[in-house]
């Protein structure tokens, strides 16, 4: 089993993380769960991510791959998180 690692993190962080995911209007990612979602239960889920963050518990989800285009007619491949990390 992979050792976590703590993070240094106040409650008050992951919220004004939150607020800007939510400010931003992001999208979600692998999981499926969109803002809406996660809105329902905002405050538990914030609780249970600073705790896993706190104390070393906590490991980020796979990220959602989407391809953009540039302006050179290439793509770039474009990193999604999920609404939680």
């Amino acid at each position: 089993m992979k050792e976590g690692k703590t993070f240094q993190i106040s409650q008050n962080e992951v919220l004004n993380a939150y607020k800007a995911i939510k400010a931003n209007k992001g999208a979600g990612g692998i999981d499926g769960i969109e803002l809406e979602e996660f809105d329902a239960n905002w405050k538990n889920k914030l609780y249970v991510l600073w705790n896993r963050m706190s104390s070393g518990c906590y490991f980020p989800k796979p990220v959602r791959g989407v391809e953009i285009p540039k302006k050179n007619g290439k793509k770039r491949l474009l990193g999604i998180p999920t609404i939680e990390d």
